[in-house]
């Protein structure tokens, strides 16, 4: 039984509308081929029997397993899959329109087989097109799949189906004891619970409350300062509740205040620096943290796909040259985020925001307030979701050294629903960003900074960045022909996104935390992506002592 923050009003992960348990999107739903958390990026047969591709691969095949059923016990097929990525890359969630426009033709060549034809030069398409998820066509019949909410149970093929819920409270997931893929060897040693049951709060407060009551069983701690003092309760001095540390060694991705560019007063680098600069990362983390946690310093920190912070050199010098006019200070010479004393005045970073404002024509007028040339104050507004408290702590502190330079934000904490709404829209001035990054980056990367995000809304391009230069990185990831070239054209696009200033990054942790029952327990070998998609509660089981 776990929790989590926030409400949900749809069923459906594969829509834009409305908000769903996350955890949906993996649990109940399964794709042609299934992923190993234990590699960069391998997939193995799930739904498919087998893939072909071309050399080129400029094709893939897929041939469905005879013995693949939904939940009903209808078997899976060709005209099923055929629906499915048509559905999802014309009316589905953005997430899989850009993979679909790569698709010249699709067809079914056989009784199981289908073809996709591509129209665009791309390695990882066979990989990405085997990920999507499998809908059954026939539950859909006459019924507007891009509005669907909480009115349709979905009808899938996974282990676990939805066997109750209540809007925004709960929802309960059973496995089902004829799930066709048992004795698949992908699914060995998984999906080992009868129920999974998702509670709802309304606050981590509230959750974590209901934790240490025993209302849920496991509960993961992104905080290390409550993790060091925060679980110190009865359950957990008995030893009913222990505590696990679970490593990793995926990339830092990226996570904290995030600018939107749409905001002409962002739109300058020089701006968003300076905010930077007044962002005292030493000192907060110190507050908040005991000063445990590393800072991000890249999308892709913490891994061999990181950028140097030194200058460019060899096939990323290269890759970057053509956009060397384009390319913000510090993409070719080197870059790094500015370090504080660690004081609260943070003096020498906010006298660089001084000038970096000034050269932006912004400067402190007489009555205490930073202003422009004509006069208007510079000003913006902070939306968070009103259940994150440590988020808020970190805006708090950060408001009043903001204050120093004549900024007074508007901090806004609104629900979950309106958070959804107002991010999906891009309504906000700054909010409070995350993106994980994977050992294997490919076409997801044009969701997350692709030109299409500006004016298209539910991308993951809250920052509004519209950079030739990232885009063409992109696709050298896609296109890249060797090792060396996949991680060289990484660790340019590393550099674009860094030294673009589009957030201001807090901490990331090495180590995920979960405090759970003693009656849960995993494998003692971690795969290489640590606590992540697959992890819990997927190879997880019960077991009383």
């Amino acid at each position: 039984m776990t929790g989590e923050v926030g409400r949900f009003d749809s069923l459906n992960p594969h829509i834009l509308k409305g908000r769903v348990p996350w955890q949906l999107q993996f649990l109940a739903y399964e794709s042609l081929m299934g992923r190993s958390w234990d590699e960069p990026f391998t997939l193995y047969g799930l739904l498919a029997e087998s893939i072909e591709t071309g050399p080129n691969r400029d094709w893939v095949e897929f041939t469905l397993r005879p013995e693949a059923r939904f939940s009903d016990g209808t078997p899976v097929t060709v005209e099923d899959v055929l629906w499915s990525y048509e559905t999802l890359g014309t009316v589905g969630h953005p997430r899989y329109h850009g993979s679909w426009q790569k698709v010249a033709r699709a067809e079914a060549v056989g009784e199981r087989t289908l073809r996709f034809t591509f129209n665009t030069e791309d390695r990882e398409l066979p990989l990405i097109l085997g990920m999507r998820p499998i809908l059954k066509k026939a539950q859909w019949a006459g019924k507007d799949f891009a509005q669907s909410g909480l009115t349709e149970v979905p009808i899938t093929t996974a282990p676990y189906v939805v066997a109750d819920f209540d809007p925004g409270r709960f929802v309960l997931l059973r496995r089902n004891p004829d799930y066709w893929g048992n004795d698949l060897p992908l699914r060995r040693g998984t999906n080992n619970f009868d129920e999974i049951r998702l509670e709802f709060f309304a606050d981590a407060n509230a959750m974590f409350e209901a934790f240490k009551a025993g209302v849920i069983t496991s509960n993961r701690e992104t905080s290390a300062a409550k993790w060091a003092g925060n679980y110190d309760f009865p359950a957990v001095r008995s030893g009913e509740v222990v505590k696990s540390d679970i490593p990793h060694k995926r990339p830092s991705g990226i996570s904290g205040l995030v600018f939107n560019t749409r905001n002409p007063i962002f739109a300058d680098w020089r701006v968003r620096d300076a905010l930077i600069h007044a962002f005292n990362f030493e000192f907060i983390n110190q507050t908040l943290n005991g000063g445990a946690l590393p800072r991000i310093t890249s999308y892709f920190s913490n891994s061999v796909l990181a950028m140097s912070h030194g200058p460019a050199e060899g096939p990323v010098k290269a890759l970057l040259a053509p956009f060397a006019d384009d390319l913000p200070p510090g993409a070719l010479e080197g870059y790094s985020l500015p370090v504080s004393d660690g004081s609260q005045s943070n003096r020498r970073n906010l006298r660089k925001a001084v000038a970096l404002l000034e050269q932006a024509g912004w400067s402190v007028a007489d009555d205490g307030i930073l202003r422009n040339a004509g006069g208007t104050p510079f000003t913006f507004e902070i939306v968070l979701n009103q259940g994150a408290t440590e988020t808020r702590q970190i805006v708090d502190i950060y408001a009043e050294a903001l204050k120093r330079l004549g900024i007074f934000p508007k901090i806004t904490a609104v629900d979950s629903a309106q958070y959804k709404e107002r991010t999906t829209a891009y309504d906000f001035d700054m909010a409070y960003y995350i993106r994980g990054q994977s050992l294997s980056p490919g076409n997801e990367q044009m969701l997350y900074w692709g030109a299409e995000g500006v004016s298209t809304p539910g991308t993951l391009n809250w920052m509004g960045m519209q950079v030739p230069a990232a885009e063409a990185m992109i696709r050298a990831i896609l296109t890249a022909q060797s090792g060396t070239d996949f991680e060289a054209a990484t660790r340019a696009l590393d550099r674009v996104l860094t030294t673009g200033r589009y957030v201001i990054p807090i901490w990331f942790s090495p180590t995920a935390h979960i405090a759970h029952s003693k009656n849960l327990h995993y494998p003692e070998t971690i795969p290489m992506y640590g606590d992540w998609i697959g992890f819990q509660p997927e190879i997880w089981w019960y077991a009383e002592d």
